[in-house]
């Protein structure tokens, strides 16, 4: 079995980049756009523990911010689980990680991300 516990530095840029995004497009005021910075950065991290997590973390507070009951109940058992589920290789792959979407649905992952995952996966 392999676990899943550091992000590969090639892979990380990436998703420390979705991350900036997300707090300048939240600081701009464009929740749709941070929201889907979040997202990128979940597909991007959902493999490994700690950056799993985090996004959890993220999402839970957005969902603060935002004051949607149904995004932080939600991302409560996201937060608790997912990390684990990641740390031992058992995600559904491309999962954008908000409450819209079941929490152990495949996705489709967007072709952009799709090349940057494929070197690291």
């Amino acid at each position: 079995m392999k676990f899943y516990w550091t992000m590969p530095a090639g892979l990380k840029i990436h998703y420390l980049q979705e991350l900036q995004d997300y707090k300048r497009e939240l600081l701009n005021g464009d929740l749709n756009l941070a929201w889907r910075k979040l997202e990128r950065a979940h597909i991007i991290g959902q493999r490994w523990f700690k950056q799993h997590s985090y996004v959890h973390w993220l999402m839970l507070r957005f969902g603060i911010k935002i004051k949607s009951s149904k995004e932080v109940f939600g991302q409560i058992p996201r937060l608790m689980v997912g990390g684990v589920k990641s740390f031992v290789g058992k995600i559904p792959v491309g999962n954008t990680g908000g409450t819209n979407v079941p929490p152990l649905q495949p996705m489709e992952i967007p072709d952009d991300l799709k090349k940057i995952l494929r070197s690291y996966t």
